[in-house]
C-alpha cells in the first residue's frame, strides 16, 4: 500500500487509499458483496443507505413498498451494519456507512456501538419524500443547524465524518461547506447534478477538506476535469461495472505514474482553483492572480513571503534564469517554457519530480490560507 501512498498521498479514517475512485452508496444495491466484487478497482466505498432509527426504517419500507426503488430492510440496524463491516474485514478498501437517521443521537447510538474503524457517511442527499419528512436526507440541507449537529456528535464520538449532499439544493453550497468544516465535517461527497466544474472549483475555495465528486463519471476526460478542479476522489454509482472502474483505475494510474500529481489543478489563469497559486508567478501583473488574493485576504508581499518561505532550501528555491528567478514562480509543466525545463533538469529532476514538489508547495498554500487567514469569501 505503500506504493499507493506514494503515488497519490491519500488517507482517510487513518487508512491508505489505494485509488482515488470510490463507490458511492445506492440503497438496496451497494453492500460488502457488491464491494467486494469490485474491490480490486477502488479505493473507497460508502455501502448503504442503511435507515439507522424507527423513522428512517418505516420510511424505507414505504418506499420499498412502491416497488420503484430498492431499500435494505430489517429489524436491527447494529446487527446488519455489524454484519457488513465484519464482511470488509478482509478487504483493503477503505469503508463508509452511509447512514440515515433522524436525530443526533440516532447517529451517536451507532457510533457509540460500531466504533470508529469506519468513515460515517451523513446522508443529507436522498430526496425521496418518506426520507425528506422522517428528517433525513435533503431535510438537513434546507435545516442546516440540524446537519451540524449530526457532524459535532459523530466527531464528539471520534469519527470520520462525510456528508453525502446534492450540489445546488442548499442555498449557497460555499456557504454549507464552510458550515459543514467548522463543525468538524472531514469529507463532503458531493453529486455534482448538472452543475459541473464551476460548483466543484467554489466548494474547493471554500474549505480544505476532502472532496468526492459524483454523477455521471464514467470517462477518464471527465474523472481528470474534476481532479483538476479540485475533487481529491471521484465516486461512481450506476455505472459502477468492472469494466469501467477497471478503466478508470488503470488510466489515472498510468497518468500519475507520468506526470507525478494525478490532481493537479488548472493554472488560475485558465479556471483553476486556489490550490494553483502554486503556479502563479509574482503578482506584477493584471491577471486572475490579483483578485483571488483579495478574495482569500491575502497582500501581495504575504504571498511572496508565503511562497518564498514555503520552498526554502527545496530545488524550487532555484532558478535564477527563470522569469522570476526561482522554480517557485513557474508554472505546470504543461504549459511549455525553455527556462523552467533547463532549470529543472540543472536540478537533476525530472518533470515528475517538479511536479510533485509543486503539490507539497501547494497543500502548504492551502494550509496557510485555510487555517491561518481569515477566509470569508469564495469564487
Amino acid at each position: 500500500m505503500m506504493e499507493s501512498f506514494d503515488r497519490f498521498g491519500l488517507i482517510m479514517n487513518d487508512r491508505i487509499i489505494r485509488t482515488p475512485i470510490a463507490l458511492a452508496s445506492m440503497a438496496g444495491i451497494v453492500d460488502a458483496d457488491y464491494v467486494l466484487a469490485r474491490a480490486s478497482h477502488i479505493g473507497a466505498a460508502f455501502i448503504g443507505g442503511y435507515s439507522i432509527d424507527e423513522k428512517t426504517m418505516a420510511a424505507a419500507r414505504a418506499v420499498a413498498a412502491t416497488g420503484e426503488r430498492k431499500e435494505f430492510l430489517y429489524d436491527d440496524p447494529v446487527a446488519e451494519l455489524r454484519t457488513q463491516m465484519q464482511k470488509m474485514k478482509k478487504s483493503e478498501v477503505v469503508v463508509g456507512l452511509n447512514l440515515r437517521g433522524s436525530s443526533p443521537d440516532s447517529y451517536r447510538a451507532i457510533a457509540e456501538t460500531l466504533g470508529d474503524t469506519v468513515v460515517y457517511e451523513i446522508d443529507a442527499h436522498c430526496r425521496q419524500k418518506p426520507m425528506v419528512d422522517a428528517g433525513c436526507g435533503e431535510h438537513y440541507l434546507h435545516h442546516q443547524k440540524e446537519l451540524e449537529a449530526v457532524v459535532r456528535t459523530l466527531k464528539k464520538a471520534g469519527c470520520t465524518v462525510s456528508v453525502k449532499m446534492r450540489a445546488g439544493v442548499a442555498s449557497d453550497d460555499r456557504v454549507l461547506a464552510k458550515k459543514l468544516w467548522n463543525a468538524g465535517a472531514d469529507i463532503l461527497h458531493i453529486d455534482m447534478m448538472d452543475f459541473g466544474i464551476a460548483k466543484l472549483r467554489q466548494i474547493r475555495n471554500s474549505c480544505p477538506l476532502m472532496l468526492i465528486a459524483n454523477n455521471s463519471i464514467h470517462s477518464f476526460d471527465t474523472m481528470k476535469e474534476m481532479f483538476s478542479h479540485g475533487a481529491d476522489l471521484v465516486s461512481l454509482a450506476r455505472r459502477s461495472d468492472e469494466r469501467t472502474l477497471a478503466g478508470l483505475d488503470a488510466a489515472i494510474t498510468r497518468y500519475t505514474d507520468e506526470q507525478g500529481w494525478y490532481n493537479s489543478p488548472k493554472q488560475l489563469c485558465r479556471g483553476g482553483d486556489i490550490r494553483a497559486l502554486t503556479f502563479c508567478c509574482m503578482p506584477v501583473k493584471d491577471c486572475p492572480l490579483i483578485p483571488t488574493l483579495k478574495r482569500i485576504g491575502v497582500t501581495k508581499e504575504e504571498f511572496l513571503k508565503m511562497k518564498m518561505d514555503a520552498v526554502q532550501g527545496t530545488p524550487l528555491e532555484a532558478g535564477q534564469h527563470t522569469c522570476f528567478g526561482s522554480l517557485v514562480w513557474c508554472c505546470k509543466m504543461s504549459s511549455p517554457c525553455m527556462f523552467r525545463d533547463m532549470t529543472i533538469q540543472q536540478e537533476g529532476l525530472t518533470g515528475k519530480e517538479y511536479m510533485r514538489l509543486k503539490r507539497e508547495l501547494s497543500d502548504t498554500i492551502m494550509s496557510r490560507v485555510f487555517h491561518d487567514v481569515p477566509h470569508d469569501d469564495a469564487g
